[in-house]
C-alpha cells in the first residue's frame, strides 16, 4: 500500500522540513469485519464512538470504552489456525474471547438487526484492508435462538450456511454470493474468515431479522459518522492488537466509507505519517506530518501527546500540527483518515 504521488505533493507543501513521511507497519495486513450485514463493531462504530446512539452500543463503550470501536475490524486471534471452538469458549464468540471486545458478547435482544428475506440471495460484502489468500464460513443461528443468552457454539447450526474459498477483493471488500437461510425472525449470523497464508482468523457478528420481505440495510452501518472524535482523552487507553506481526495498533482506525445500497463505495486507502524530530525531550513540540491521500484527515492520536488526540480541521489531506511531549518513553504516532486509512511513525520521547 503506497501514499500516492498526490499526496506526497501535498504533504511537501505543507511540511518542507518533513524529516520521515512512512506508510503504517502493518497497514497492508489483513484486518476486516462482515460490512452487510454490519457486523456489531462496525454498527457501534457507524453510530459513532463519542455518541452512539442504540442502547446495545451505548453499554458497548460503557463496558470497554471507545477503542475497540476505533479498532472495528480487529476481532481476531492470531494464531487460530482454525482452531476456533478449542480456542475461543462459549459465551464469547463475538470478542473471539478477547477482553477488550467483552462489550461484543452482551446477551440482549436490542442490537440493531438486519432486515433480511428468508431464503433468498444475498450479497455478503466483508470490509478488508488488503487481498489474502483464506476461507469464509458463515454460520447462523438455530431455531429457538435466544438472543438474551450468551451465545454458544452450540447456538449456531453444526454446518456453515455459506462457505467460500479465496473470494476476489473488490473495492475494498469480499464478495460472497450465496443464499440466505430459511429462518423467520431474530437470528445472528456469525462469519469465520481464516487466512490460508497465515495462523490468524478473524471474527464477526452480525444480528439479523429474518423475513418475507426484502433485505434492509441496518440504519446505522450506511451512515457512518463524518464528525471527528473530541480531543478529549480516550475511554480508554490504546492497545496492542493481536497480530501475526508484532507491530503495536494503538490509536483509531479511522471510519468505514459510506456505504451504497447493495454494497460499499470505498476509496484508495493511502496514509502516510511522519515526525520531527524522531526525538525530543518531555516538554518539546514536535511537528506531525499527516496525509491521506484520497480522503481527507481526521486527526492524530498518541499517548506521548497532551491533549491525546489531535482533531483536524476540515477537508484537508495534508496536516502538519505541532504537539507537545509530555511522556517519556517510545510511542506510535497514528495518523487516522475519514476513509479509514491509518499510517504510524514512531515518536521517542526522553526524560
Amino acid at each position: 500500500m503506497q501514499i500516492t504521488r498526490k499526496a506526497i505533493a501535498a504533504a511537501a507543501l505543507t511540511a518542507p522540513t518533513l524529516l520521515v513521511l512512512i506508510v503504517a507497519p502493518g497497514a497492508a495486513n489483513a484486518h476486516g469485519t462482515m460490512n452487510n450485514p454490519p457486523s456489531r463493531t462496525m454498527v457501534c462504530f457507524s453510530e459513532g464512538p463519542e455518541n452512539p446512539k442504540s442502547a446495545a452500543c451505548k453499554k458497548a463503550v460503557e463496558l470497554g470504552g471507545t477503542q475497540p470501536l476505533y479498532d472495528w475490524n480487529e476481532v481476531n486471534l492470531a494464531n487460530a489456525a482454525g482452531r476456533h471452538r478449542e480456542l475461543i469458549p462459549d459465551g464469547k464468540l463475538c470478542s473471539a474471547g478477547r477482553d477488550k471486545y467483552r462489550a461484543f458478547d452482551q446477551a440482549r435482544a436490542d442490537w440493531p438487526a438486519t432486515g433480511m428475506a428468508s431464503g433468498a440471495s444475498f450479497t455478503f460484502r466483508y470490509r478488508a484492508t488488503a487481498p489474502h489468500k483464506g476461507s469464509f464460513d458463515l454460520y447462523v443461528t438455530k431455531d429457538g435462538y435466544d438472543p438474551s443468552k450468551p451465545l454458544k457454539w452450540s447456538d449456531l447450526e453444526s454446518k456453515p450456511f455459506l462457505t467460500q474459498r479465496d473470494p476476489a477483493l473488490t473495492d475494498g471488500a469480499y464478495t460472497l454470493q450465496g443464499k440466505l437461510p430459511a429462518k423467520q425472525g431474530r437470528h445472528l449470523i456469525y462469519a469465520i474468515w481464516q487466512r490460508s497464508d497465515s495462523p490468524e482468523a478473524f471474527y464477526s457478528c452480525s444480528d439479523v431479522a429474518f423475513g418475507g420481505g426484502t433485505t434492509t440495510p441496518t440504519t446505522p452501518a450506511t451512515t457512518p459518522p463524518t464528525a471527528a472524535p473530541t480531543t478529549a482523552a480516550p475511554t480508554t487507553k490504546p492497545t496492542t492488537t493481536a497480530s501475526p506481526t508484532t507491530k503495536p495498533t494503538a490509536a483509531p482506525t479511522g471510519a468505514p466509507p459510506a456505504q451504497q445500497p447493495g454494497g460499499v463505495a470505498l476509496s484508495a486507502i493511502n496514509a502516510g505519517a511522519g515526525v520531527s524530530p524522531a526525538s525530543v525531550k518531555v516538554g518539546r513540540q514536535v511537528t506531525v506530518t499527516a496525509v491521506c491521500g484520497g480522503s481527507t484527515v481526521r486527526g492524530v492520536a498518541s499517548n506521548a501527546f497532551s491533549p491525546r488526540r489531535a482533531v483536524a480541521p476540515a477537508s484537508t489531506v495534508a496536516w502538519t500540527p505541532s504537539l507537545k511531549a509530555v511522556r517519556a518513553g517510545t510511542y506510535p504516532v497514528v495518523v487516522y483518515c475519514q476513509n479509514g486509512g491509518q499510517a504510524r511513525a514512531v515518536l521517542t520521547v526522553r526524560a
